[in-house]
């Protein structure tokens, strides 16, 4: 019989594994077994009945925190002509044209977010191989291929999540850092799973929402019931 760690005994003294709690009081308990040297990020994972096989069910959007997530991002804006200003302005790390595409091309990654103007598309297109498998491809509906690239900039500065479902049809997204109070943790996670309430496909069929669980970095995941999620913050208090 192996000894457990302090750390592990923490954590088995506050968490039942085999329960399913309200939100709020999930985030609680993820808050209070997070005990590592820095700043660890909340993640919500949420297991969909959709068929990502299927366009009408591949689950893909955004969402802006009302909490922020507590990380700076760097952006990386594709545009060219008064656009190019107007992405400096408002706040862009890194903007270019052709000069950007071939700086990405030959390998080039230190940004956190791409946005795009829809007539740099067809040379940022070319990029799939290099941007796609990092998530990093700009998508109209994540918002993140625009005109209006000032706006794109100012939401990603103020919080927006992107998400999209995988393979097995479950949705990963941070939604702050374990530094933040638990009510502006749980707004932000309220919002990330109302977002996802609102674009239920119509063909989805079953449970739409099969399991919720939350966790920090480092820490175990908490399990959340999806039948009585607490959204409510009093209920789940």
């Amino acid at each position: 019989m192996s000894n457990k760690s302090k750390r592990r005994m923490a954590v088995d003294d506050k968490l039942d594994k085999d329960k399913k709690y309200q939100l709020y009081e999930a985030i609680e308990i993820a808050k209070g077994v997070a005990n590592v040297k820095f700043n660890e990020t909340f993640e919500l994972s949420v297991r969909l009945s959709v068929d990502p096989t299927k366009a009408d069910q591949m689950i893909r959007g955004s969402v802006t925190l009302p909490n922020g997530t507590g990380k700076s991002r760097t952006i990386a804006v594709f545009a060219k002509g008064d656009k190019v200003t107007e992405a400096k302005e408002a706040g862009a790390d890194f903007v270019g044209d052709a000069d950007l595409v071939e700086k990405v091309s030959s390998g080039w990654l230190d940004f956190d977010v791409a946005v795009a103007t829809p007539d740099m598309m067809a040379s940022v297109g070319k990029l799939g191989k290099v941007l796609g498998p990092r998530g990093l491809m700009p998508n109209p509906k994540s918002g993140t291929v625009t005109f209006d690239v000032a706006k794109a900039i100012k939401e990603i500065q103020a919080g927006k999540v992107d998400f999209r479902v995988d393979k097995a049809g479950i949705v990963h997204a941070p939604f702050g850092k374990v530094n933040f109070e638990a009510d502006d943790l749980f707004e932000n996670a309220k919002a990330l799973v109302g977002q996802l309430l609102k674009m239920k496909p119509a063909s989805a069929k079953g449970t739409y929402i099969r399991s919720i669980s939350i966790s920090t970095t480092m820490g175990p995941g908490v399990n959340v019931d999806s039948f009585n999620i607490g959204l409510d913050h009093k209920s789940a208090a």
